[in-house]
């Protein structure tokens, strides 16, 4: 009987688990740490406070926990690219389109970030799990930059940590600012042809930082 009720457990208690980690993502996106209530992470969840309490100790460390697998989604869907197979000038456009895309499919993504920051990164200080797939992504792009160098394609000496910021800084820079941005320039920023020609933009912008 044991052996039969203790795996039913742990699926449970994985299932619970879950369903707070997405309702508190959802959460912490629209108030921020501040302004999030455990209340209501509770109540999505379909779990009560004593139970999240249980799991992740405080709202300081599921804030945490939820920002951790934001940045491990977004590092193991770009590991997934497989850019390695790609001609580095191809493989490139592709890690700007994707994080083009990933942006427009995961708002919440930038507004955790955007959380973090006004924080000063203090859980991302604490956390031990981030550090290691950072390494990898900045290792995958390295990489490519040194493929596309011997081949000829590439310039020479590209840092792979500041053409990361640049490809994420010109996305980034867009959607978050897509309010004001649609009032300053009188363009609707969220148009689907006005999304187009940004990616477009975007992938010659860096092709031409990066390009011989």
């Amino acid at each position: 009987m044991a052996s039969t009720t203790k795996p039913k457990r742990i699926r449970d208690a994985d299932a619970t688990q879950k369903r707070i980690l997405s309702a508190a993502r959802k959460e912490f996106a629209k108030n921020g740490l501040g302004g999030a209530r455990v209340d209501v992470i509770a109540e999505r969840a379909k779990a009560n406070k004593r139970m999240i309490y249980h799991y992740f100790d405080s709202k300081e460390s599921l804030f945490q926990r939820v920002l951790e697998d934001a940045y491990l989604d977004i590092r193991t869907a770009e590991q997934k690219l497989e850019l390695d197979h790609l001609a580095p000038p191809e493989a490139l456009k592709a890690l700007v389109t994707f994080t083009w895309n990933y942006y427009l499919k995961n708002p919440e993504f930038l507004t955790l970030v955007n959380s973090e920051n006004l924080h000063k990164a203090r859980h991302l200080k604490r956390s031990t799990v981030l550090k290691d797939v950072s390494r990898r992504f900045v290792g995958m792009v390295g990489d490519l930059l040194k493929r596309g160098e011997e081949a000829g394609d590439f310039r020479k000496g590209i840092d792979p940590v500041q053409l990361n910021i640049t490809i994420a800084a010109i996305s980034y820079y867009y959607l978050t600012n897509r309010f004001t941005g649609s009032i300053l320039f009188e363009r609707d920023f969220m148009d689907q042809g006005k999304l187009d020609e940004r990616l477009e933009f975007n992938i010659e912008t860096v092709m031409r930082m990066v390009c011989v």
